[in-house]
């Protein structure tokens, strides 16, 4: 969450030692045992840690601070603490994966579509992993059910309808989102509208945006929530946005 700069400027405030420390661990991108969080400390001008008893402090925030076999290490609950206090910056690995994200991303002719993806990025940047799963993949589904609309009703509809012989032929977007997703895919796959391929991929994308858009117990960290993001850009924004 913070580079060296910042983290100088934070250990130089009037805060209280746990907020320190929750500080130094946001600095790093992986567990740290005690004597590197005293040596990044001294690495930001902030010698005082050294006397600290730093486990000890650290046990004591309640959960926003996790020791782990490899150390200690910044938890979701001292990463919203951390933001409640200002710090609002990522990670440096995260911030080039944000930027080759929106290198993608301006390829999408669709004014709407890319500020809607934006958005979705944005959410990534601030490790808010599951709102970023989900926004991403109601933006790819909208951009496909307008592509649907716009060149290949017709096909849908009597796909749909051999299909479910229950089914109202669609006139509008909003008509073709009464369609289950899964089906939906099913539907565009039959109709070449994607390939065998992609389709997979998008339904690897629809189980994940499931689980992260309900309760449940699914992890979700920084590389896979880019790679589901970076298959909706190449394989769905990019050529069908217009």
């Amino acid at each position: 969450m913070l580079n060296i700069e910042e983290l100088k400027n934070w250990l130089h405030r009037d805060l209280a030692r746990a907020d320190k420390l929750l500080l130094i661990l946001g600095s790093f991108d992986a567990p740290c045992e005690v004597t590197k969080i005293k040596a990044r400390g001294r690495e930001a001008g902030f010698r005082a840690a050294e006397r600290w008893n730093i486990s000890t402090i650290l046990a004591g925030t309640k959960g926003k601070a996790i020791r782990t076999q490899t150390g200690w290490e910044l938890a979701d609950a001292g990463k919203q603490h951390l933001k409640s206090l200002g710090v609002t910056k990522v990670s440096p690995a995260a911030v080039q994966v944000a930027t080759d994200l929106r290198g993608l991303l301006a390829k999408v002719k669709d004014d709407d579509t890319r500020a809607f993806v934006d958005e979705a990025v944005q959410c990534y940047e601030f490790e808010l992993y599951r709102s970023a799963v989900v926004m991403s993949w109601l933006a790819a589904v909208h951009v496909l059910k307008k592509e649907v609309h716009r060149k290949h009703l017709a096909a849908f509809n009597a796909e749909a309808k051999r299909v479910n012989q229950g089914w109202k032929a669609a006139k509008t977007t909003d008509d073709i989102g009464l369609m289950k997703e899964a089906d939906f895919l099913d539907r565009i796959a039959a109709i070449s509208m994607i390939g065998k391929n992609v389709k997979e991929e998008l339904q690897q994308c629809l189980k994940r945006r499931n689980g992260c858009g309900h309760p449940s117990s699914l992890k979700v960290g920084q590389a896979m929530v880019t790679s589901h993001i970076e298959t909706l850009l190449l394989n769905v924004l990019q050529p069908f946005a217009r």
